[in-house]
Formats: structure tokens, sequence, C-alpha cells
């Protein structure tokens, strides 16, 4: 019988330690570390089509093979150091992801050139403020949002890879643009108080989301 003082939580975190520290530490606290954000957006495309424990576990392995996620060494990435991530066996194997880290990348130095900052780019979509979503259960949290739609589609122009609107969204949720703890959750009142206000991600449009659809 569980103890009735236990912290509840999002339930898709349950049955893994490795999950559940992700879930209470990180997910959903708003970033604006560049570095950062480089990460999860690398690891965010490297998940397609598993989950995101299997990228969870291979993490370190991924900070120490791609420098850290040092967009400006990764930029410079020739055959030769494509051919040694493909050989890696501490991470996902895949060409297509290994050739769009190095693609993402070198667009990250663009777009930061040309904002400042990638920070400064990726939370326009939101207005620069987390969308404070109340859902009640897993099973209304949508797979994508209007916002994570416009950020995919301005990604793409800009020359990234694997950004598609549902991975978009997770990494949204993932950084704290959006705070999709559901609401019995210890971490929802935490993180809405890191966004500062209340609004409903379902009720509220960005105009930064909203100026981008419009084609900028």
């Amino acid at each position: 019988m569980k103890n009735s003082t236990e912290r509840k939580r999002c339930s898709w975190c349950l049955g893994s330690e490795l999950y559940r520290d992700y879930h209470d530490r990180e997910w959903g606290i708003p970033v604006r570390d560049d570095r950062l954000l480089f990460e999860f957006l690398i690891l965010e495309g490297a998940q397609a089509g598993l989950s995101w424990l299997t990228v969870l576990q291979r993490r370190e392995s991924y900070r120490a093979a791609f420098d850290n996620f040092d967009a400006e060494k990764i930029a410079r990435y020739g055959s030769r150091e494509k051919k040694r991530l493909l050989t890696n066996p501490g991470i996902i194997r895949n060409r297509l992801k290994v050739e769009a880290a190095v693609a993402n990348a070198q667009a990250f130095l663009a777009v930061r050139k040309e904002y400042g900052s990638f920070s400064a780019y990726i939370w326009q979509f939101v207005n620069n403020a987390p969308l404070v979503n109340h859902w009640e259960t897993l099973r209304q949290v949508p797979a994508a949002t209007a916002e994570s739609k416009a950020m995919s589609r301005d990604l793409k122009k800009r020359g990234f890879r694997f950004v598609g609107p549902t991975i978009c969204y997770a990494f949204m949720q993932a950084v704290g643009m959006v705070n999709d703890h559901v609401l019995e959750c210890f971490r929802h009142p935490v993180n809405l108080a890191a966004a500062r206000q209340r609004r409903p991600a379902s009720k509220v449009k960005s105009e930064g989301a909203a100026r981008l659809q419009k084609g900028r």
C-alpha cells in the first residue's frame, strides 16, 4: 500500500528512477541558457521514433560524444567526426540524426548571430513567458499546438532538421516554455510560480507565434 504522504507526479515518469529524477529536477523548468537549449533541441531530435527514456539513458554519452553540445565545435564536424559518432555505442547511431545534429548546430549559430542569442529567438514563440496549462489527466495533453507548429515551420525555413510540430512541442515542454504538469503533480505549483503568470496555453495565443504564422 502506498504511503499517503507520497508525492504525486505526472504518470509518465513513474516506474523509472531516472525518469522520476528528470521530471522532478528539470522537466518544465524554464531554460534560457543557449547551450542547454541546444542540448535539448538535439536530444529531442534524437528521440524521434523512440522513447524519451531511451535518450535520457544515453544523455551523458551524448554530452561526451558531442563536445558537451558546443554548437561551434559541432558545426565544424566533417566526415571523420560523423563516422566516429556512427560507431559510438553510447548514442543513437542513426546517420540522418547525426547529420541533423551538425546541420542544426550551423543553423543554431546563424540564429544566435541574428538575434543575439538562441534564447531570444525561441522564446518569442510564447511571447517570452511560459504558457501554463491546467490539465487534469495526461490524456488531455496535446501532441502539438499552434505555437509548436509555428516554431516548426520557422525552424525548418532556417535549415533545422528533425523539428516537426510534435518534436517542437516536446522541446517546449522540456525547456519550460509550457507547463504541462498535471494539476495534481507536486511540480505544477512550483512551475506555475516560475511562469510568473496564470494563463492556460489553450486560451492564450502568443504574439510571437501569431506573428510568425503570418510570415513574420
